[in-house]
């Protein structure tokens, strides 16, 4: 596994299992961004991005989400993932599906990732 693979493996889990901020942050270079390109969600620069996966992101996240990747394309400082996403729509997700209470049906979304590293430290997310 190429070092940015594991840089953004280690990414994830800190979104999706440890759901844990500074964590998450941690794998980040000085001046991320994310965006949610359907919502136009997240945030550029730390501050912004910080206060995206705290107020938003992490404590949206489904309680039984799982992420099952599809296929991965890895460059020198690129990585292009495919995805699905399944979780219970068990709380509002406003940084996805804004305005749409709570379901409790089970939802599976397929997504691509196009993730940017600097110096071996995620520095960009573009979500669809």
């Amino acid at each position: 596994m190429h070092d940015i693979e594991k840089r953004w493996e280690e990414h994830m889990r800190c979104e999706f299992e440890l759901r844990d901020v500074k964590a998450t942050m941690a794998t980040m270079a000085d001046h991320p961004f994310v965006n949610h390109i359907p919502t136009m969600t997240g945030g550029y620069g730390y501050e912004e991005v910080y206060q995206f996966y705290k107020n938003h992101f992490i404590p949206s996240i489904p309680a039984d989400a799982n992420v099952r990747s599809i296929s991965r394309i890895v460059g020198k400082d690129k990585l292009v993932d495919e995805l699905v996403l399944s979780f219970t729509h068990d709380r509002e997700i406003d940084f996805m599906l804004p305005g749409i209470p709570p379901t409790h049906k089970h939802v599976e979304l397929a997504h691509i990732v196009i993730v940017y590293f600097k110096e071996q430290k995620v520095l960009g997310e573009h979500i669809y």
